[in-house]
């Protein structure tokens, strides 16, 4: 009797909520018989009086408690993106009165900047392309690279060719080396003028009788006969094969990539298809990467080997010197006659889809790699 009358005394309006299992850190079976016995001695507070409890100790607070602290910190929020601090909190630079709630924008709407301090971000810093860009591009290049573009010679070689006085720029000798010439000036070389063209690269599959040259006195039938449809510009052999060699040869006016790869400390390599008056000997293969003894000094290929599936009578052959009939000399060294000779790789372009006596424009992707090619 005296519980239920205690409990009709409570106030009303609040309800005691149930106790939810694990509040408090402890299940709800767990419940200690202290704990209620604590609960029973103690006056219940007043709902004014009573602080809200949190969600550990099985009450949740009430709305006006939560709300709050939400404003509080809503506000303080909103007044970090009003603008600059002032002195009066309630109005902004411009004067306008603060909304209540805090300085809010529609979902979307652009932020209004208006009275802020601006604040520039620092320059970027120039590249080296950058820092040139100040002097007008005129089109006025070096003479050698000038020498070099119209199919001369190399950069290396057409200094020489300045400092030996054999070009004139506008009727006048030119010696001094980094003259520039532009667009409209008149360049001379041997009597002829030069007029600047575009780099081409022009694969060819060497027929037999073609002379490698751009001219030839007896009136004989040259590989230049082979490309005067390639291109309007004035192109000319990398390297040379013999009049009964056939393979692959490269032509183009680009000068130092023709230099490049027909230097000796940086030649291209080449291989062939040798075939033979007779059958090799297995040791003969040796001797030649060890090298051959020539007129002209020694003379060695980087690999010997078998054709498969062929005749011992077929080698192919793969080095990397550029002297002249150095693949017939070495096996006349040792006693061999060639009888047919094709070069089938050339600086790692193949006469794949090729035929003999045709040519093709080398792709980008192959002037890339030849340019960028290291030294072998």
């Amino acid at each position: 009797m005296t519980d239920r009358s205690e409990r009709s005394k409570a106030p009303k309006g609040r309800k005691s909520a149930p106790r939810r299992p694990g509040a408090g850190g402890k299940p709800a079976h767990a419940a200690s018989p202290r704990s209620d016995e604590r609960s029973k001695e103690e006056p219940k507070r007043s709902g004014s009086d009573e602080k809200p409890r949190s969600k550990r100790f099985g009450r949740r607070p009430p709305s006006a408690g939560r709300g709050r602290g939400d404003a509080e910190k809503r506000t303080t929020r909103d007044d970090t993106r009003s603008g600059p601090k002032t002195t009066d909190r309630s109005k902004t630079t411009e004067g306008k009165a603060r909304p209540e709630g805090g300085w809010k924008r529609p979902f979307g709407a652009k932020p209004d900047r208006t009275g802020k301090p601006f604040r520039k971000s620092a320059p970027k810093r120039s590249s080296d392309r950058d820092r040139n860009t100040d002097t007008p591009d005129d089109g006025r290049i070096r003479l050698n690279r000038y020498l070099s573009n119209a199919g001369v010679a190399s950069r290396r070689e057409a200094d020489q060719l300045i400092q030996a006085g054999v070009v004139s720029v506008n009727g006048q000798i030119v010696t001094e080396l980094g003259t520039k010439v532009g667009p409209n000036d008149k360049v001379q070389y041997g009597g002829q003028r030069l007029s600047r063209e575009k780099k081409r690269y022009v694969l060819l599959n060497k027929p037999k009788d073609f002379l490698t040259t751009t001219d030839d006195p007896r009136d004989r039938r040259t590989v230049m006969a082979l490309v005067e449809k390639a291109c309007t510009e004035r192109i000319y052999p990398v390297g040379r094969l013999d009049r009964n060699t056939t393979g692959l040869l490269m032509l183009t006016n680009d000068g130092d990539l023709a230099r490049k790869l027909t230097h000796p400390s940086e030649g291209a390599e080449k291989i062939y298809h040798v075939t033979l008056d007779k059958n090799v000997a297995a040791v003969d293969l040796i001797k030649l990467t060890e090298g051959v003894m020539l007129d002209d000094g020694p003379a060695k290929a980087d690999e010997a080997r078998f054709v498969d599936g062929a005749e011992r009578k077929e080698v192919g052959l793969k080095l990397h010197m550029g002297k002249n009939r150095v693949v017939r000399r070495m096996f006349e060294a040792l006693g061999y006659d060639v009888v047919k000779l094709d070069r089938v790789i050339f600086a790692g372009l193949t006469k794949k889809d090729l035929p003999r006596g045709r040519w093709r424009h080398l792709t980008d992707k192959e002037v890339l790699f030849l340019t960028k090619r290291k030294s072998s």
